[in-house]
């Protein structure tokens, strides 16, 4: 292995993550030919398959896998190194690169903003996906940090509860309980809801809240997106049971009213997520640490 490269290293590590030469392609930007080439360099370098395809599916071999890990090590030695030394220098950048579950999508950018503004140079990459991929993304060690709900189990992880995370059930402006005072979830039993894919940290939320009230809810539309699930509300094609967080302008606009269901909001909290092991480079660091600070009041002015 003396004679890979870090890019044929890179390379290897994106494809494997993803077992897609074509979604490695899209990732880094190059062609399907350009990293089979790579591969095939790398597997003649260390002398052994690192991929095998059965049927229309690709898989890793034992070697592949051994390398996968060695790979992300390496890539990650090399990263703190590159961050060590530029505090040696007395730089204040850095890169940092971030996950966040889809339902956060509405206020982390905000927070990413305003840590630009204070630290312009540290360079921040932002992955915005379902609770699965960035659960994937922390376990492979490709992102430094995450903001979700539940940490993921199967990661060795520093988590902190940083802010509530209220999830509601929300209702179109003309719906026939808009006007109620008091609501008991029994009388959602014949509505229609709409709700998240399965496996999603709302849509778990959801099924234990109905479970813990002994209500099989009637599920009418699934979806993978808040907006997609906020516009079918608005249109008066079911209820939706959705975090508070997403809902800022169709509630100042008047065109969603949260149900006044006993035993809502359902609390959860948000949390800030890393491997116990990743190591704080002096800007990932600064960013764990304006999070802390600033998250918790910037959530609570958002409602």
């Amino acid at each position: 292995m003396r004679n890979a490269t870090i890019r044929q290293l890179q390379i290897f590590a994106v494809a494997a993550s993803h077992l897609s030469f074509a979604r490695a392609a899209e990732t880094l930007h190059l062609t399907h030919a350009a990293i089979s080439l790579q591969i095939k360099q790398l597997e003649e370098v260390s002398g052994i398959p690192l991929f095998e395809r059965i049927g229309k599916r690709v898989f890793l071999t034992e070697a592949g896998e051994i390398l996968l890990d060695r790979a992300r090590q390496i890539l990650q030695l090399l990263k703190e190194t590159d961050e060590a030394l530029l505090a040696l220098k007395g730089l204040k950048g850095g890169r940092i690169a971030v996950a966040v579950v889809s339902t956060a999508e509405y206020f982390a950018p905000g927070l990413l903003a305003e840590f630009r503004r204070r630290q312009p140079d540290v360079v921040i990459s932002l992955r915005i996906d379902n609770r699965t991929t960035v659960n994937r993304l922390l376990v492979g060690n490709e992102v430094d940090l995450a903001i979700m709900g539940r940490p993921p189990a199967e990661l060795d992880a520093t988590a902190i509860a940083f802010a509530p995370h209220p999830l509601v059930i929300v209702a179109s402006a003309d719906h026939r309980l808009r006007a109620a005072h008091s609501i008991a979830v029994e009388e959602l039993a014949g509505e229609t809801l709409i709700v998240r894919e399965t496996g999603s940290g709302t849509r778990s939320a959801m099924e234990q809240f109905f479970h813990d009230h002994s209500i099989r809810p009637r599920i009418g539309m699934e979806m993978s997106s808040n907006e997609a699930i906020k516009q079918a509300v608005v249109a008066g094609l079911g209820i939706s049971f959705i975090s508070q967080h997403t809902l800022g302008l169709e509630l100042s606009s008047k065109r969603l009213h949260i149900l006044k269901v006993e035993g809502t909001p359902v609390m959860r909290r948000w949390h800030l997520v890393r491997h116990r092991s990743k190591h704080l480079t002096p800007a990932l660091a600064a960013f764990w640490a304006f999070l802390l600070e600033y998250a918790p009041d910037y959530l609570k002015r958002l409602g």
